[in-house]
């Protein structure tokens, strides 16, 4: 595996851990630029925004560029937005800067992806999707802790400034190891990209994506409150239990990233219908700690080799289109992200209780399932291949 698509996961680190930090810096940001907690809050879904908003336009407007061009361009930017969150003292620009920042990360990730496997052999586009997104995985583990450290021993806009530094190796291992040049499909035109999304397959792939990751953040999300009321663990254990499914997630997207290039369906089928045990098992058996334990980590395993899995099989099946696909994979991702929680947080509002996210998620893998189920048989019955449905 070359070395620049493990630098490039580390941007991608850096700009998770911007996606995420803003949970443990919240009160901090509200109290030094005179706005509310809600307000400041603000800033973590203006950045969600931009994520679903610019992974497609961002990487539509790249095509005419360099892949090179293109990541430095975003990789710079977002580096320039975070010195300027880290030094202003107006909210207004902060939220500006979050929203720029959101797009730039959007139009890297999808542009890194599309580099990444014009850099890898073409049987191992799963491997390099589970290095870009380890990143995400490890920024749960590592780098949001770190960033609510940061923000509690030197406030709030150190850890905008370290985001800022992170991003620095990735800019030199793109000028040092990705070609001036970019490969002939850096020049294929928008509207040759989008015919080549129109496989049904494709759709269906992003679809599942959307549904499962909606059905990891649904519970995530929640996970606090769940572990506390329900569970009846201590509050100071929370950051652990957190840890613990970051731990299971990176475990996840590397074994996903092994399996994906050989055994797709498999994975996806297996894992699939064991992410549906799971989520049921743990809504039942939310009130134990050992239970709890154990299923939070083996939920994160199962949720991140499921996910990296579909974003691997996207690529798979737009491979005329990468930087399309990955554009599209990235805001079907966000947009589950956005939607888990929102059902959640209904079910819980409805008066369900902490437990009701397990269910809506075990609900929502269900959903997932049973579309690929629908779409598999009618593919087989078009083309007589199960194959063909997830595949590369």
């Amino acid at each position: 595996m070359p070395f620049v698509v493990h630098l490039l996961g580390l941007a991608v680190f850096a700009q998770a851990t911007s996606e995420f930090m803003l949970s443990g810096l919240v009160p901090g940001i509200a109290r030094d630029l005179h706005v509310s907690i809600p307000a400041a809050g603000f800033l973590t879904s203006a950045f969600a925004v931009g994520m679903v908003v610019g992974a497609p336009l961002m990487a539509i407007l790249s095509l005419r560029r360099s892949r090179r061009r293109s990541l430095l361009t975003f990789l710079v930017t977002f580096l320039l937005v975070h010195v300027l969150g880290a030094v202003t003292t107006s909210y207004g620009v902060l939220l500006v800067s979050r929203v720029v920042g959101a797009l730039a990360c959007a139009g890297f990730l999808a542009v890194a992806m599309a580099t990444a496997m014009s850099l890898v052999a073409p049987n191992a586009k799963g491997r390099a999707t589970s290095i870009l997104l380890g990143g995400v995985t490890v920024a749960c583990v590592v780098g949001v802790p770190s960033g609510a450290l940061l923000g509690q021993l030197w406030g709030w806009r150190s850890a905008f400034w370290a985001v800022a530094i992170l991003s620095v190796p990735a800019i030199v291992a793109i000028l040092r190891s990705v070609p001036a040049d970019g490969p002939e499909s850096d020049h294929t035109s928008a509207r040759d990209e989008l015919r080549s999304l129109r496989d049904r397959r494709l759709v269906v792939i992003l679809l599942l994506g959307c549904l499962v990751n909606g059905a990891t953040f649904c519970s995530f999300t929640y996970l606090a409150p769940l572990v506390t009321t329900v569970t009846g663990i201590e509050s100071a254990w929370v950051p652990a239990m957190l840890a613990l499914f970051g731990l299971g997630s990176f475990l996840g997207v590397t074994v996903g990233g092994r399996m994906a290039d050989v055994r797709p369906v498999a994975l996806l089928v297996s894992g699939g219908v064991a992410l549906l045990v799971g989520w049921t098992v743990f809504a039942v058996a939310a009130g134990s700690p050992v239970a709890t334990t154990v299923l939070v980590f083996v939920q994160g395993t199962l949720s991140f080799a499921v996910g990296s899995t579909l974003i691997s099989q996207a690529l798979y099946a737009a491979a005329e289109a990468p930087a399309l696909a990955g554009g599209f994979a990235t805001a079907a991702l966000n947009v589950g992200a956005a939607l888990g929680p929102w059902f959640g947080g209904i079910s819980i509002g409805a008066g369900l209780g902490y437990r009701s996210p397990l269910w809506v998620s075990a609900l929502l893998v269900a959903l997932a399932l049973a579309t690929a189920g629908v779409a598999w048989g009618i593919r087989r019955g078009a083309a007589g291949s199960h194959e063909e449905v997830v595949a590369p």
